[in-house]
């Protein structure tokens, strides 16, 4: 009211001056009101970052490489929430400035101000009623951008419904009767549109598969001719029609084909003292391995096998390494021998007109996946009649020759695999990107339905993201949302895309969040994660357990995952994290026994978890670390994390290790020095300068990227701040040094390896000092 006052006192003093009517004109209120709001909006308005645009699809290409150009010039610390408001009511001046036309006489016009006071009443009452209704229709007002709001995120986490992901999983399931990749990626894309994500596009990629022949592999003992598929069951009888649970489907994608002849020769788990015990016994030459699934990467022991001299593989895994609730006797299985991507464009995306290599096979070996039933029949071992609810390893008699004739016939093929990928662009920093994979369906040979869990899970959360964004909220950071194709060949759909844009991801992306097949169990939640995001993770996982789900005390740790995220792990650098439910059986067993793909089927899934509130779990945990990660003004990456989990795989009465635990302990004290004197200040909104947070996310997000070796073991991650398993605490290509070193192989490994690790440790210590260095510059200042 006092607001309208000294307008029309202003005005209406102007207006006797010039000899205008003594009535203030109802327009001429409303014009000069709305002149003053539009100054008070001026002033307290603030300048933004540009908007960054993606390419079109047609073009397929994620947007301008470099980072989209700042006005830096423009970007000021924000003006007091005051503003005009408080400097009109301290000037006590403010009216007398203005002329005014002296009064002829003290006799007051009883008329005229009664008309001002009934005009002045009018328009305050109008203001109420339509003040009422535009709080009434109009959305709640977000907090604006750079601004983390743990309850935005929480009403936008609340829509996402046990219920809701339920129905999503079994609607997709009917979507894959289509038996097509494409098609089924053309009715994902339409869901997706239909919640309302902007833009969704999809990039096909010809890539080289390794499928089932048209006859099932087989395994035939020689000293009874008797034939067996791989599953056990005699040759003689009618295979199974489903193709995700017959003999065609047990097979290793990527292994050399033909028949071999040969001895079978127990390797139990295929270590390095298995293989060298072996050697040592026996002429390896040309001869089968008899080899457990487990406790290291199976492409690493399949290279120790080769190197051996070993013809042919025969895979089972032990039923004591699974938890009790699997039964695998009979069950087949798949594995893949695919490091990762298409095998013809190996570091090139598969695109029209790229060069293929001829790469049909990718090792020597025969490899062959067998029940565990047939290696029982391999060796004719007695059934075991030990304690009830005992389970005693197998282990098969070294005095006794079995000769079997192995055949393997699977044929390569080129087709065609669909990435689906949406994209919500970040309001501030849109060239900043956030990125979250699960995989959907595949159409060929292998069945099995636990895809669907993750690819609910981010549909869910792209439907209640949307609800927000409708209402004119928008995170600041892009999220960039994917459904991967071919991810049981070796993980080939994200590996095809971020080659094709791996310029533009190595300087853009910050984060990966994986949603690979998030129900493998229902004990215990088992949250895998960058050193730099455990922090966070553990925070978001205390906040989102509640009495419907199981969250007992999981062991947050950094290990090597299965899944999507390996491209943006081993090559981009990118800080990942995975939450999923295991069994605590299979969290103390055997690591690396999810390299064998068992067809999973809806009724197993849903008896996991039959009211889907584990769904629901990770997909809230889950949602709340995208979104902290796309909103926080300095990302959540806690950088000290990274140097104590450095010194951490340092551990242990091992030579050679003095001069990398000094250089270790450097590293932490330029990480404890950068925590304290620059994200301290940036967390701080009263500190805060625009360019300094942008240069020290910069700093966060390409730290990674200094532990990254070039060459390490098969089946080992190049990003060596990850670990091969729970149970192993040096760095991974450290601990495979000193295996060979102890059973006297070779000291040059080990040299090379302590290379390696110093080398990324001091290229970060290295990265740490240039940045505190340009912190500390005089051209910048603290604000």
């Amino acid at each position: 009211f006092r607001l309208f006052l000294m307008a029309y006192q202003k005005v209406n003093a102007d207006q006797r001056a010039t000899g205008h009517s003594q009535y203030l004109d109802s327009d001429d209120l409303q014009a000069t009101a709305l002149d003053l709001e539009w100054d008070m909006e001026q002033e307290l308005e603030e300048p933004g970052f540009d908007r960054f645009q993606l390419d079109s699809a047609e073009n397929q290409n994620l947007g301008n490489s470099e980072t989209a150009d700042l006005d830096l010039d423009s970007i000021q610390p924000g003006t007091s929430p005051k503003g005009r408001f408080q400097r009109l009511q301290e000037d006590s001046d403010y009216v007398t400035r203005y002329p005014r036309a002296t009064p002829k006489s003290n006799h007051c016009n009883i008329f005229r101000f009664s008309k001002i006071f009934c005009t002045l009443t009018l328009l305050f009452i109008l203001g109420i009623v339509i003040g009422y209704y535009a709080h009434k229709k109009c959305p709640s007002q977000d907090p604006s951008p750079g601004m983390s709001d743990p309850h935005l995120y929480q009403e936008i986490l609340k829509e996402i419904k046990a219920e809701d992901i339920q129905k999503l999983f079994r609607h997709l399931i009917q979507l894959t009767k289509s038996g097509d990749d494409t098609e089924f990626s053309e009715k994902l894309k339409a869901q997706w549109t239909s919640h309302g994500l902007e833009e969704v596009q999809l990039f096909n990629y010809s890539v080289l598969l390794s499928l089932p022949g048209s006859s099932p592999n087989t395994v035939t003992l020689n000293n009874s001719s008797q034939c067996f598929y791989p599953n056990g069951q005699p040759c003689d009888q009618e295979p199974s029609k489903d193709p995700s649970q017959g003999p065609l489907f047990s097979y290793a994608a990527y292994s050399a084909r033909g028949t071999l002849e040969a001895e079978v020769i127990d390797v139990m788990y295929g270590t390095v003292e298995d293989v060298t015990r072996i050697r040592v016994m026996k002429n390896v030459t040309n001869k089968i391995a008899l080899l457990k699934l487990g406790k290291l990467p199976l492409l690493y022991k399949l290279s120790l096998l080769e190197k051996a001299g070993f013809g042919g593989v025969l895979l089972y895994v032990d039923p004591c390494d699974l938890p009790k609730t699997t039964n695998p006797s009979h069950s087949p299985f798949m594995v893949s021998l695919n490091p990762g991507g298409d095998p013809s464009t190996p570091g090139y995306p598969s695109i029209d007109g790229s060069f293929r290599e001829s790469r049909m096979d990718l090792t020597r070996l025969l490899v062959q996946p067998i029940s565990v039933s047939l290696a029982a029949k391999l060796f004719a071992l007695p059934k075991e009649r030990g304690q009830p609810g005992a389970c005693k390893p197998l282990q098969f008699p070294q005095d006794e020759i079995r000769i079997v004739t192995m055949k393997v016939q699977t044929v390569t093929e080129y087709k065609k695999l669909t990435n689906v990928v949406g994209y919500l662009k970040g309001a501030s920093f849109p060239d900043r990107y956030v990125i979250v994979g699960s995989h959907h369906h595949n159409p060929y040979g292998y069945n099995g339905q636990e895809w669907a869990s993750g690819t609910a899970i981010i549909t869910a959360f792209i439907q209640a993201l949307m609800l927000k964004v409708k209402r004119g909220w928008r995170p600041d950071r892009t999220i960039i949302l994917c459904s991967w194709g071919g991810t049981t060949f070796g993980n080939i759909g994200s590996y095809e895309w971020a080659e094709d844009f791996k310029k533009v991801l190595q300087k853009n992306v910050v984060a990966y969040v994986s949603l690979h097949n998030p129900i493998r169990g229902n004990s215990s939640l088992h949250p895998i994660a960058s050193p730099s995001l455990q922090q966070l993770v553990a925070e978001k996982k205390n906040f989102n357990c509640s009495w419907r789900t199981k969250c007992p005390e999981a062991n947050l740790s950094s290990v090597q995952m299965q899944g999507d995220g390996d491209f943006f792990i081993n090559h981009l650098g990118t800080p990942s994290l995975q939450v999923l439910y295991e069994d605590i059986k299979a969290l103390e067993g055997p690591s690396f026994l999810s390299e064998a793909l068992f067809p999973v089927r809806l009724a197993e899934i849903e008896e996991l978890d039959p009211f889907f509130n584990l769904h629901e779990t990770i997909a809230k945990l889950s949602g709340e670390v995208i979104l902290q990660i796309a909103n926080d003004p300095v990302l959540p990456l806690n950088a000290l994390d990274i140097a104590l989990e450095v010194q951490n795989s340092l551990k242990g009465d091992h030579a050679h290790m003095f001069q990398l635990l000094e250089m270790a302990s450097r590293l932490r004290d330029s990480a404890e020095l950068f925590q304290s004197d620059e994200m301290r200040p940036a967390n701080d909104p009263k500190e805060r300068a625009p360019l300094r947070v942008r240069m020290l996310n910069d700093i966060l997000q390409n730290l990674e990227k200094n532990f990254l070796v070039q060459q390490v073991p098969p089946g080992f991650y190049r990003n060596i701040l990850y670990r091969l398993d729970e149970k192993t605490h040096q760095f991974s290509i450290l601990h495979e040094a000193w295996q060979h070193e102890k059973l006297h192989l070779s000291n040059e490994t080990l040299q090379v390896a302590l290379s390696k690790v110093l080398n990324s440790i001091n290229s970060a210590q290295v990265f740490f000092k240039a940045g505190l260095d340009v912190f500390e510059s005089g051209l910048l200042g603290k604000n």
